[in-house]
């Protein structure tokens, strides 16, 4: 994804209710390599949420206010989601108020995130004096601070790393301070903590279920908002671990509630459904019978997606919806566990493995339907098209559905290029993002190897907030030469070659931008030389969780510090040693998965040269 300045968003967000946890299998003892004595598994980690009423819709319980005014439904201010909020100050006088619960965080896991939303007016006038302060604790560590100083005219989203209070049972508290004059509001909803991610790996760090096979009929109402039908998904175990589960990822239930998800998965064969977690975006299916290593399985389940308005990539922009990361797609588990982060708006959490996708997506016959993989359309019934997608070794399948303009053509390599336009967009617009899809994939292909998707479709709407995003052999776009350049290179920097997205976002953001700038003809000079970093806890090979918690940092340090370093290592190497570099990386990659140890091992060992002083300068650790 290629990010812009945010603008005021519409999309609807995720009300986090209290989700029943999902119990993961404790790793049995093992002994440890060079050990004699066996070595005792951490405890495994229960992924749940774990505050208890944090959108206030079921009375005050277990919440404690300092007054019985705090937790409201009262005129002046509005809920994130339902109709009961938090509302700390706004007296307009000397005031405190509190708002605090007991919760207890489970032990054994990797990642444990504080989430809320917060709106803040204020009658001050100043820009530069923080009279009026709320403060987040959690025990007696203050989590985060804000003020009058950061108003806002809508509810904003804030994460916070809370993971260093694992298997402690904690005061999780919110205190609004007013100074003598002028109100400010503090007005809190949905809060949630969610946990997931064994601290305890398995027994061994193959990427599992592997070799997933999906097969996908879904049927459209009549503007392509509302698609229902059946996914099937083969796999088998890699892994010497037997699999005694595995998670379906419906990361597009962030767009919507608990209460009213916008991807519902009913009806499971194969296996037994469990409890949804991780804000309704992993559902565990417990498999009918283990499967040993080398041994397959099908699981099955009719499915519902229901397309959110907003210009989102998974949203609808009046007639024309875009349907990115709604089919539920397979969780990885590997050295690491199972890997259940939460959805992130401010990039990716889309770690999934290669796999091979046949979508049938019967619709309306007015709508265009660009997707992933290489399209064949039939007739259908009366007014209707079938149109049937199919595409290997992908790690997600996205199409858009409206009466999209059409117009077509080929890479000087041979590969059919399709840009789909919606109102507004003119044809010398599209005609441009044709003739740059043209050059960029070309362009990428000869430096990291021929693009394998058959068709390319570019969906453009200037009205994407986000700028644009990427999917295989798919991506959305603004009419921008640099971004639709940044979004095809995707196609190798996270398609071919994968990457955690949500722990690693680096290697496919700044490996992305860094070829973006090659295919564009800029060198990079001098631009390591502009790096201010904000603290000593930040580095490029940062999580999404990091960055969530100091999102206006991201696109600085991930994208542009990302590819200051590629450019500075290439400087180092030279050229020629740095183009040999990544074509073989991607090569050796190819459909796999990419960590930083590795790129920085494959890099070592093109040159003499010791790169340590250089993996630290720049801070690319792992």
């Amino acid at each position: 994804m290629r990010p812009t300045p945010r603008k005021a968003f519409a999309a609807s967000a995720l009300s986090l209710a209290a989700l029943a946890a999902v119990a993961l299998p404790a790793t049995p003892a093992t002994a440890a390599p060079g050990r004699t004595a066996p070595v005792t598994a951490a405890e495994a980690c229960t992924p749940a949420q774990v505050v208890t009423n944090g959108g206030f819709e079921s009375g005050t319980s277990p919440w404690t206010q300092s007054s019985t005014s705090v937790i409201t439904s009262r005129s002046g201010q509005s809920a994130h989601g339902g109709t009961t909020f938090a509302w700390l100050d706004g007296v307009g006088g000397t005031h405190t108020d509190t708002l605090s619960q007991s919760l207890t965080i489970p032990s054994g896991c990797a990642t444990a995130t504080l989430t809320f939303w917060l709106h803040i007016d204020t009658a001050e006038t100043t820009s530069s004096t923080a009279y009026d302060k709320l403060t987040a604790k959690i025990g007696t560590t203050t989590l985060a601070t804000y003020s009058n100083l950061d108003k806002n005219t809508g509810y904003v989203r804030k994460s916070i790393d809370v993971s260093a209070f694992a298997g402690q049972t904690v005061g999780l508290a919110f205190t609004g301070t007013e100074d003598s004059s002028l109100q400010s509001s503090f007005v809190l909803d949905d809060i949630a903590l969610d946990t997931s991610g064994d601290t305890a790996p398995p027994a061994d760090s193959v990427r599992t279920p592997a070799a997933p096979s999906y097969t996908v009929g879904l049927t459209s109402n009549t503007d392509g908002t509302v698609w229902t039908g059946h996914e099937s998904a083969t796999f088998t175990n890699a892994s010497a671990t037997a699999l005694t589960e595995v998670y379906l990822r419906l990361w597009d239930n962030y767009h919507g509630t608990c209460a009213a998800m916008p991807i519902t998965v009913s009806a499971v064969t194969g296996g037994t459904a469990g409890a949804l977690s991780v804000g309704c975006t992993a559902l565990q299916i417990t498999l009918a019978s283990p499967l040993t290593q080398g041994q397959s399985a099908t699981i099955g389940f009719d499915l519902g997606i229901t397309v959110p308005s907003g210009a989102d990539r998974f949203g609808h922009d009046g007639a024309f919806s875009f349907i990115g990361n709604a089919l539920p797609v397979l969780a990885v588990r590997d050295g690491a566990g199972w890997h259940l982060d939460p959805y992130t708006n401010n990039g990716e959490s889309f770690y999934s493995l290669a796999a091979d996708f046949k979508v049938t997506l019967d619709h309306p016959t007015t709508l265009l339907v660009p997707a992933t993989g290489t399209s064949v359309d039939t007739a259908g019934s009366s007014g209707r098209t079938v149109t049937t997608a199919t595409a290997a070794k992908v790690r997600d399948f996205a199409w858009a559905a409206g009466p999209f303009a059409r117009i077509s053509g080929t890479s000087a390599a041979g590969t059919p290029i399709n840009v789909y336009s919606v109102s507004g967009i003119s044809s010398a617009n599209a005609q441009s993002m044709l003739t740059t899809a043209r050059t960029a994939v070309d362009a990428h292909a000869a430096r990291f190897g021929a693009y394998p998707y058959g068709e390319l479709d570019a969906v453009i709407d200037n009205s994407f907030w986000f700028g644009g995003m990427e999917y295989p052999g798919f991506v959305l776009d603004l009419v921008s030469t640099t971004a639709l350049t940044h979004e095809i290179g995707h196609q190798w920097w996270y398609g071919i070659v994968g990457d955690d997205e949500y722990n690693s976002p680096w290697l496919d953001e700044s490996f992305t931008d860094y070829a973006t700038d090659l295919a564009q003809g800029k060198t990079g000079t001098g631009c390591w030389s502009s790096v201010s970093w904000a603290s000593s806890a930040e580095k490029i090979t940062n999580s999404m969780a990091y960055w969530d918690a100091h999102s206006s940092r991201y696109s600085t340090v991930v994208y542009g510090y990302g590819k200051c370093a590629l450019h500075d290592l290439r400087r180092l190497l030279g050229d020629t040693v740095m183009a040999k570099l990544l074509k073989d990386y991607a090569t050796s990659h190819w459909y796999g998965v990419s960590t930083t140890a590795e790129f920085k091992a494959a890099a070592q060992a093109a040159t003499t040269t010791d790169l340590t002083s250089f993996w630290t300068t720049h801070r690319i650790e792992g």
